[in-house]
């Protein structure tokens, strides 16, 4: 008769850790974690010393000193006598404006301009492999500083819109004036407005909500989601039925009737931009640098978004494409409904890096004099307080969080249309 017992456990030895395979893996990366920490603390305590003996130690202080100089184009309020906190701050509202802007406008002509390159068309499909091909083989700084010369040197001065004859005149009815100095447009105004809620009191972080805003923005919000239910019942109705009840005229009025109401309540008119003096006053004005910035970023990333697409498109089966026409559909509407849903799960990850890009190629705005983040707190702020460490790794972690926000939210929507297996 014979028992089966466990072998006996082998005896832990140090040699083992690194000749036994089970240990060997952890026992290097326990290493090369250990060696580089004692790398970044030899590194933080060693310019620590040397900024203490030039008697500059790292403090942040700085902060609630005046600023003492200007910032043209801002979102919020700002004066040369307000910090150098609140400077940095408009730099980042300016950073996240010409960002946003940058990313919707390049989506659009990417998306355009790659489903054009795939066009039967042969002279459409050409000129945009030309656009393709000449964007993204030169340095986005050169179309930067391009574009500004061309809004410089060809747009016409304020004083040319001056005259019984004058040489320029405003467009869209006398509501827009395009100038070398910048493109004056209406203003939304509201006479009866709702005020606005102060944040952050007297602060540098102070900020105004104006309410009339928010209200607007959830009466469309609101109306929107009103709007897709009505999609979904109407979804569910066809799977039913086979008959698509027609809802096109119920999701409008959902949101457009709602918007006019509120609308019309609290006053809203435009404020349109004058020629008074030597320039124009009233209105929007953007300024050339933010028009120079947004034009360059949005053309150079829209040539690669264009190839991302086409990629996109080139990878779904042309059965579908065909299944799809013997069906009875339009090319139209082959693409809108059918090709672009499935090319998404292909376009989405390598469009996060463009975004990304995007993003940090915004730091090149001081070229054309747009005070963004770069500008204000990695120029102005850094070269007169003389805090360059201070600056350079607080300018490091304002484009890491913003790369991180953005990289979240465009994982988030790429998990919603990634193929859902079972």
């Amino acid at each position: 008769m014979t028992t089966l017992t466990d072998p006996p456990k082998e005896q832990f030895r140090l040699s083992m850790l690194l000749y036994d395979t089970r240990y060997r893996s952890a026992t290097i990366q326990v290493i090369a974690l250990i060696g580089f920490m004692l790398l970044a603390a030899w590194i933080i305590s060693n310019t620590m010393q040397n900024l203490a003996a030039l008697g500059k130690p790292v403090e942040f202080g700085f902060f609630a000193e005046p600023a003492s100089y200007d910032i043209n184009q801002r979102l919020i309020d700002y004066t040369s006598r307000d910090t150098h906190l609140r400077a940095a701050f408009v730099g980042l509202l300016n950073t996240l404006v010409v960002a946003v802007l940058g990313c919707v406008t390049a989506t659009i002509l990417g998306v355009v301009i790659g489903v054009a390159r795939l066009s039967h068309n042969w002279i459409v499909a050409r000129i945009m492999t030309v656009y393709v091909e000449m964007f993204r083989n030169v340095p986005v700084l050169l179309w930067i500083v391009f574009i500004m010369a061309i809004l410089i040197e060809t747009l016409p001065a304020p004083r040319a819109f001056r005259g019984e004859n004058p040489e320029a005149s405003m467009m869209l009815g006398d509501t827009v004036a395009i100038t070398n100095r910048g493109v004056y447009i209406p203003e939304p105004l509201f006479s009866n407005t709702l005020g606005d809620i102060h944040l952050f009191g007297d602060s540098s972080l102070r900020f105004n909500v104006s309410l009339d805003l928010m209200a607007i923005l959830v009466v469309l919000g609101i109306g929107i989601w009103v709007s897709r239910w009505i999609k979904r019942r109407a979804d569910r109705i066809q799977e039913q039925t086979g008959d698509r009840p027609v809802t096109w005229w119920q999701r409008t009025a959902v949101i457009v009737v709602p918007m006019a109401i509120l609308l019309y309540l609290l006053g809203f008119h435009l404020g349109y931009p004058e020629l008074k003096g030597f320039n124009f006053k009233g209105g929007t004005h953007l300024r050339n640098s933010l028009i120079a910035l947004w034009l360059a970023l949005s053309l150079y990333t829209a040539a690669f978004i264009a190839e991302i697409v086409r990629a996109g498109i080139l990878a779904i089966p042309k059965g579908q494409t065909e299944a799809a026409a013997a069906l009875g559909l339009r090319p139209r509407r082959i693409m809108r409904l059918v090709i672009l849903p499935q090319a998404l799960r292909v376009i989405i990850p390598p469009l996060i890096s463009n975004y990304l890009n995007l993003t940090k190629n915004s730091s090149l705005a001081i070229a054309v004099g747009y005070m963004d983040i770069t500008g204000t707190l990695g120029g102005i702020t850094m070269n007169q307080t003389g805090r360059e460490l201070e600056c350079v790794l607080l300018l490091m972690l304002v484009y890491l969080s913003i790369s991180l926000l953005i990289s979240a939210i465009m994982n988030w929507y790429n998990e919603s249309v990634k193929l859902k297996e079972r």
